[in-house]
């Protein structure tokens, strides 16, 4: 097993502390491994877990398939999905500087994103 050191925020270890002398976890590192392991999980259907206990963990946990998607969003953990649906709801109703406000404030204009957003609400103007 690999060794690997990582730094975290003061505030981020004393509640991993606070978890581990609650008993949620056995130690600090079943709290990273799984995690670590939680997350790929999410952001990777085929991952393969190798953390001891996982299912257990997770089931004390009691994270349901809702959690998941609460956690991640509508499309998944990005913001993009949801950038769409704005864009589009603005566009829909004609609020186009609405719709450039929300583009300018969360994109930088080089962005991939936001390139296909200002698309997407380019679609709505020539439509009108």
């Amino acid at each position: 097993m690999a060794k690997d050191t990582v730094r975290y925020p003061d505030d981020v270890v004393e509640e991993i502390d606070s978890l581990v002398e609650d008993g949620m976890f056995e130690s600090k590192s079943e709290f990273y491994r799984f995690s670590a392991e939680y997350v790929l999980t999410l952001i990777n259907d085929d991952h393969d877990v190798k953390t001891f206990n996982f299912d257990e963990i997770q089931a004390e946990l009691d994270i349901s398939d809702r959690d998941h998607a609460e956690a991640l969003g509508t499309d998944g953990g990005t913001f993009f999905l949801d950038a769409v649906i704005n864009v589009r709801k603005h566009g829909l109703r004609g609020n186009y500087e609405a719709a450039e406000r929300f583009i300018d404030t969360h994109y930088d204009e080089t962005d991939q994103e936001c390139i296909i957003l200002e698309e997407l609400l380019g679609t709505y103007r020539d439509g009108s």
